[in-house]
């Protein structure tokens, strides 16, 4: 079941490096919701910080209702760079459910996301929601909980989740298609 409360939104799909793949919960999300549009980047496998911003811009101008971003990993930094880039365009989006962030900045992180690194310091212009988990090894629970105090978004922690993905068994995932209703819930409706 799902809520209509979605309906109010442009929702825009924001995946990670590499994009998700059928069974991701951002793919079973989407098909449930045929109306949502996920964003389509030129190269998903060596991404480009300017490119994956510019794709996004381009999506958030033309949607015709305030915008719900959905991100995941490298999405939430995509999503992060480009509200710092682009003031006049974020203020078409109401809410971004940022799941997983990527940290591009830890000793590990892979070349090909070393573009996105450093991440944005400053407060996201719309309401935001970071969904990490205590064990991610993309992103340790500390560096998430920096990331939502930097970017002024509500934190919830979830417990031996991994990256909230496929291989962390992060397919439908309706808890947490129920918790964006709930807290979409809470917010007032911005205009586009």
């Amino acid at each position: 079941m799902t809520s209509p409360i979605f309906e109010r939104y442009h929702v825009l799909v924001v995946p990670g490096w590499q994009n998700s793949g059928p069974e991701h919960w951002q793919s079973r999300w989407q098909d449930a919701h045929p109306a949502w549009q996920r964003l389509q980047q030129a190269d998903w496998l060596t991404p480009s910080r300017a490119d994956w911003v510019a794709t996004l811009d381009a999506a958030v101008r033309a949607a015709d209702r305030p915008v719900l971003l959905v991100a995941h990993s490298l999405g939430c930094a995509t999503t992060a760079h480009w509200a710092a880039q682009h003031p006049d365009s974020a203020a078409r989006v109401a809410a971004a459910w940022l799941v997983a962030p990527a940290d591009t900045e830890r000793a590990d992180a892979p070349p090909a996301v070393a573009g996105f690194a450093p991440l944005p310091r400053a407060p996201l212009p719309f309401a935001s929601q970071i969904i990490a988990s205590d064990n991610d090894p993309y992103c340790a629970a500390a560096r998430a909980d920096a990331l939502a105090r930097q970017w002024g978004s509500a934190l919830t922690v979830l417990h031996a989740a991994g990256h909230i993905n496929t291989d962390a068994g992060f397919g439908p995932w309706p808890e947490g298609l129920a918790a964006l209703a709930d807290w979409l819930a809470t917010l007032p409706l911005a205009q586009p």
